[in-house]
């Protein structure tokens, strides 16, 4: 809201001031002005009907009766604040790993849009980590200890379920844990599969990370005293990278029919977009200073359990995904990765960052390709 009222609101304020304005106008824009092809009172009449339209539909979003109920899926385990859901019955088992920083449900939006229970309508047993709200213990906790602490426990659990080697999925920041973890883990696992998973935070985007990495971790050691980076501070770190995108997808929204379902796809998702997780102080400093500052997983000096992580180690079937229009996670991050495992195949669909789990076109072009690859395995 702030964005756009920033915007549009001093885009009419100029316009109506003119280039003789220094508070507004830099003095080179002066000719640029002359050359509009509409009167100054028209821009600024279009840029107050646009704060007016998004006002409208961040209104129509709010009232929108839709509201996610809660997971009726069994629980069949537990550590900390964490549970392990299990979607389906197959006998072949996948451990999908969502991100640190949102919740669980990205994977199962909805009954009509769920990857994870559409993976157990096709034969296999789904168990979906939700990583849950930090709690007293979660707040000491780094990515060691939530590897070490939940993930190798839940991947214990799996494969105890399961009469093959389980697969396990990966999905941004949870691909980035699910590394280190099948490299640790004395487990044998038929594959993994890592979804936008960036590791080279400096390739595609240098400058961007190196402001996400100051602004983390100023909120990081401003907020070490809680324990943990509230959602507003996460966000607000995110915001720097597309601050006209929440004024963009509005106005898109305000656009639809009502009572359409792109409408309602609009609401679950954006429902779950505002329902972030706080990030436990440690992991926010490892995350902030060392990947997005430093860089260390692309320069093998990212630590899990004092060994540095080495994706040449795993030499297990991989199957990566590398989203083309991917805001998040730049390509060349996540072609990284991929590069550095030896036994990769790599795909690279024309989605976004979280398309790969929500738009209309996921399952044919990520889930039935990752499926067959699944299935395929030994």
């Amino acid at each position: 809201m702030a964005t756009a009222a920033a915007v549009w609101g001093g885009a009419a304020a100029a316009a109506t001031a003119g280039p003789a304005s220094r508070l507004f106008w830099h003095p080179d824009l002066a000719d640029e002005f002359s050359r509009l092809a509409v009167s100054p009172e028209a821009v600024g009449e279009a840029a107050l009907r646009r704060l007016a339209d998004f006002e409208k539909a961040v209104a129509r979003y709010c009232a929108h009766p839709f509201r996610r109920k809660a997971g009726t899926e069994p629980v069949v385990a537990r550590r900390g604040a964490a549970r392990l859901f299990s979607y389906g019955k197959g006998e072949r088992t996948v451990l999908v790993v969502p991100s640190l920083v949102n919740r669980y449900h990205v994977c199962d939006l909805s009954g009509r849009r769920s990857f994870a229970r559409w993976l157990a309508a096709r034969g296999w047993r789904v168990l979906l980590v939700d990583w849950g709200t930090p709690g007293d213990r979660e707040r000491r906790f780094d990515c060691t200890d939530y590897i070490r602490s939940v993930l190798e426990p839940f991947a214990r659990e799996a494969a105890r379920v399961s009469p093959h080697p389980p697969v396990v999925v990966g999905y941004c920041m949870g691909g980035l844990l699910a590394l280190p973890m099948v490299l640790r883990a004395r487990i044998a696992f038929s594959g993994l599969a890592l979804l936008a998973v960036p590791w080279d935070f400096h390739g595609g985007g240098g400058p961007e990370a190196r402001r996400l990495a100051f602004a983390g971790t100023a909120f990081a050691d401003m907020l070490a005293g809680s324990g943990e980076m509230p959602v507003d501070a996460l966000q607000t770190c995110f915001y720097a990278l597309d601050p006209m995108l929440t004024p963009r997808k509005f106005l898109a929204f305000g656009a639809l029919p009502p009572g359409s379902e792109a409408e309602r796809a609009f609401v679950e998702l954006e429902d779950w977009v505002n329902d972030g997780v706080p990030l436990a102080a440690p992991v926010a400093r490892e995350c902030f200073a060392g990947w997005y500052g430093r860089n260390d997983p692309m320069r093998g000096e990212w630590l899990i359990g004092g060994e540095p992580v080495r994706p040449e180690a795993a030499t297990l079937p991989a199957w990566v995904v590398v989203p083309a229009g991917d805001r998040i996670v730049p390509p060349a991050s996540a072609l990284a990765l991929a590069r550095a495992l030896p036994n990769a195949a790599i795909r690279r669909p024309h989605l976004g960052h979280i398309g790969l789990m929500a738009s209309k076109t996921a399952a044919r072009r990520v889930w039935r390709p990752l499926l067959a690859w699944m299935n395929g395995l030994p």
